[in-house]
């Protein structure tokens, strides 16, 4: 279990806070004003953004100041992240390994995330020879076979189309169900979290809110989540 215990990120002007817990295997939506700390509450579950107060804990163990790498986590960014140097297959094993030193056994790893997530035969192909959604098929490769217990995307998915996206997200929604993970994403699209989420967090006006049902919150928004729905 994700608990965050009183935290607080100030940067300049911008403060945020953040006080509650994410269960076992939920699949959790943040969305929010743009401005509103999206991103900042995520990257500082993955360890890239320091708190100035509180905790973040993960079954008891205090991940405050643990480095991304020390943490459960594997994290799929808003660019994907992949290097056009290297092959789809060094890329995804890079989750593995970050000196790409891999034995027998995670090269089969490696070959398998690219299956589940369509893209067999792909690895020795480089992200320009790629569609968008077959690059983010990759990242999401890079994602799977890291293998960690907490998912957390930052708005991944944003760039493609709406059937693309679509497929996407059935499929991060498929690979938490059968991985066991929690899934922590970030979304500016409300049918985005209707779509996968089981729980949606609201961060606004410096503050992002425990975590509530997505059909009764989405149906029922708060006021800055109606204001930012354009919901009157």
């Amino acid at each position: 279990m994700l608990e965050l215990e009183a935290l607080r990120i100030a940067a300049g002007s911008f403060r945020l806070q953040a006080d509650f817990a994410l269960r076992d295997r939920a699949q959790v939506a943040v969305v929010g004003p743009s401005g509103a700390g999206k991103s900042t509450l995520v990257n500082a579950v993955a360890g890239f953004v320091p708190p100035d107060a509180g905790r973040i804990l993960w079954n008891g163990r205090d991940l405050t100041r643990a480095a991304p790498g020390q943490r459960p986590i594997a994290m799929l960014f808003q660019d994907g992240n992949l290097f056009p140097h290297l092959t789809l297959a060094q890329n995804v094993g890079l989750g593995l390994h970050p000196g790409l030193r891999l034995s027998r056994q995670d090269r089969a790893g490696v070959e398998q995330a690219l299956d589940r997530v369509g893209l067999a035969g792909l690895g020795a192909r480089r992200p320009a020879e790629l569609s968008g959604g077959q690059q983010s098929r990759a990242a999401l490769a890079r994602v799977l076979v890291q293998a960690r217990p907490l998912m957390v995307l930052d708005e991944p998915f944003a760039a493609l189309g709406p059937a693309l996206k679509a497929d996407m997200l059935d499929l991060v929604a498929e690979l938490a169900r059968e991985t066991a993970a929690s899934l922590l994403m970030v979304t500016h699209d409300p049918g985005d979290a209707r779509r996968v989420a089981d729980e949606v967090i609201v961060v606004a006006d410096g503050h992002a809110a425990p975590p509530a049902p997505t059909q009764a919150l989405l149906d029922h928004p708060p006021a800055a989540l109606r204001a930012y729905l354009g919901n009157g």
